[in-house]
């Protein structure tokens, strides 16, 4: 087992503090969003004392590394761990399946576009789903409401500004499909100054003193109406399910759900890839067509998980074959076999001579077999999956 020392990603949304206090480090004034922990090629943790790429050290002894079986299935680290520290809001976005993902490669290659180009909507061939787990309390957008549900939210706002869009729910709701598409497809194609005449207005009444039912709703398209002004997003968002987890509860995330992470750090584990659909709250590229194609706007059952803790150990639902995750909460012994990427965020581990404090990971590989994971901390250890390919 080596330690890792991953990337620290500085995209615009991150926070300024989270971050670099789990890692002990100086806050300098910039944003750090993500710690990635993996061998994703566009940014591998460096491992060992030689600061070698993950990447590089596992295609050098896959089998060893990965085990036989996710050698033949994988042919590398099939997932990637992070710190995720949102000290502002993500963009909407929403990720293939992988049929989609494989159609939509293709024919983007087919096409002539640079796999590298901000239009390209397809990276790779693969899914991305992906669980996030809550270190502090932490809010989310995740799938959409019922169209009844969606009313009640929209009741509770007055403008008439939102006139049509209560008349495109209110079809929705009696038409006994309860999709959302329709609704989706217009605001994704409002024009700047339609959307800028929608939005604003809502913002305004959202802003005013109103009921306590779907208060933090309204906030939350205050603020991202702050944000992201005349962003027909802000207007989606509050069709979605606004979602408040505590430290400990987690989201999986499969694909054709729209989402986005508001605020707070987790750990995320997701499938090693890099398509994301967006759908609003950005300034990037939105390919409108394919986010409709992809996206699955029945309403969501949100199922915030809380597993319940057995031995020390938190086991998450992870019903894809690329990852696992576990939340060790150690005051004693424990056995971790590897393929499997730890990370320390409380107190202090021992493993195979190596020592884990808090901000702290490593790469245990196959070859070590079963370690002993001992101490008083928490450990999460993200694993491959035991779902079938």
């Amino acid at each position: 087992m080596e330690l890792l020392e991953g990337v620290v990603q500085h995209y615009d949304w991150g926070s300024t503090s989270s971050l670099p206090g789990i890692l002990g480090r100086p806050e300098d004034g910039r944003p750090w969003a993500e710690l990635w922990l993996g061998a994703h090629p566009s940014a591998p943790a460096r491992s060992g004392p030689a600061g070698e790429a993950l990447d590089e050290v596992i295609a050098r002894d896959l089998v060893g590394a990965l085990g036989v079986d996710a050698a033949r299935r994988f042919g590398e680290l099939p997932f990637l761990l992070k710190i995720l520290a949102a000290g502002a809001p993500l963009s909407l976005q929403s990720h293939p399946s992988v049929a989609q993902a494989e159609a939509g490669f293709e024919r983007e290659d087919a096409a002539g576009v640079p796999v590298d180009a901000p239009n390209r909507s397809f990276r790779d061939r693969n899914h991305k789903p992906e669980l996030i787990c809550a270190l502090t309390p932490f809010d989310a957008l995740c799938g959409f409401r019922s169209p009844t549900e969606a009313l009640e939210v929209l009741a509770t706002i007055p403008t008439t500004a939102l006139d049509g869009v209560r008349g495109r729910l209110a079809d929705a709701a009696g038409s006994g499909t309860d999709g959302l598409d329709g609704l989706l497809a217009f605001l994704l194609t409002l024009g700047p100054a339609d959307a800028a005449a929608l939005v604003e207005p809502v913002v305004a009444a959202c802003a005013l003193p109103g009921p306590p039912e779907y208060a933090d709703a309204r906030a939350m398209a205050v603020a991202l109406g702050e944000r992201y002004p005349g962003d027909a997003g802000v207007v989606t968002a509050l069709l979605l399910n606004l979602v408040h987890l505590a430290p400990g509860e987690a989201l999986f995330l499969g694909a054709g759900n729209l989402h986005a992470y508001l605020a707070g750090t987790g750990v995320e584990v997701m499938a090693n890839s890099d398509n994301v659909l967006r759908g609003g709250l950005t300034s990037k590229h939105i390919d409108v067509s394919t986010l409709l194609d992809i996206v699955d706007a029945k309403p969501l059952e949100v199922v915030v998980q809380r597993p319940p803790v057995i031995d020390g150990v938190a086991t998450y639902i992870t019903p894809v074959p690329e990852f696992s995750l576990a939340r060790f909460d150690l005051s004693g012994r424990v056995s971790v076999a590897g393929p499997a990427v730890l990370l320390c965020t409380d107190g202090t581990a021992n493993a195979a001579a190596q020592t884990l404090e808090r901000g702290d990971a490593a790469f245990l590989p196959a070859r070590d077999g079963v370690v002993e994971l001992e101490g008083r901390a928490t450990v999460f250890v993200a694993g491959i999956g035991a779902s079938s390919p």
